[in-house]
């Protein structure tokens, strides 16, 4: 798991490094992107930026109504920070582990917190949210990780400007 944690770090250390030399001006090419790739305020740290173009993304693909939008988008707030903060303590506990035997049963243990919350969240979701937009949401929140990474390793292994 301490793969995961170097591949997510390494994640946002891209993001945060790409957001300075990413191309802009006469360089940009291509079709225009669509509304939910529009960059949210430079202000913010890269974590807020992309949790806001995922929302962003996911409101344009569930298309929900105002009221179910309202009730829903909390939920999922609350759901993300969940999982952020169990993840977090899954890698902390990665890093800092003496002990061999009790970082497995730690590992095991925040597995075990984060199925709990999906499981919690999922009951959550499904009075708030058809079954069909439910699965449509988790369908779109792997779908936006692949973007996310496959843009980011474009963006790490891509050539300089034309001089």
């Amino acid at each position: 798991m301490t793969k995961l944690a170097k591949h997510i770090f390494f994640l946002f250390f891209v993001l945060c490094v790409g957001n300075a030399f990413g191309q802009r001006g006469p360089y940009r090419m291509g079709p225009p992107r669509p509304s939910y790739y529009n960059r949210p305020p430079n202000n913010q740290n890269p974590e807020r930026r992309v949790e806001n173009v995922k929302v962003n993304y996911l409101r344009t693909r569930l298309n929900l109504p105002s009221d179910q939008a309202s009730k829903f988008f909390p939920l999922y707030q609350e759901y993300q920070q969940e999982l952020f903060n169990v993840r977090k303590l899954k890698r902390q506990n990665n890093l800092n582990a003496a002990d061999g035997q009790e970082q497995v049963n730690k590992e095991l243990m925040y597995e075990n917190e984060i199925v709990q919350i999906k499981i919690k969240f999922n009951n959550a979701f499904l009075k708030v949210l058809t079954p069909d937009k439910v699965s449509e949401l988790y369908k779109s929140e792997r779908e936006f990780n692949d973007e996310l990474v496959r843009q980011l390793s474009e963006r790490n292994n891509r050539p300089g400007p034309p001089q």
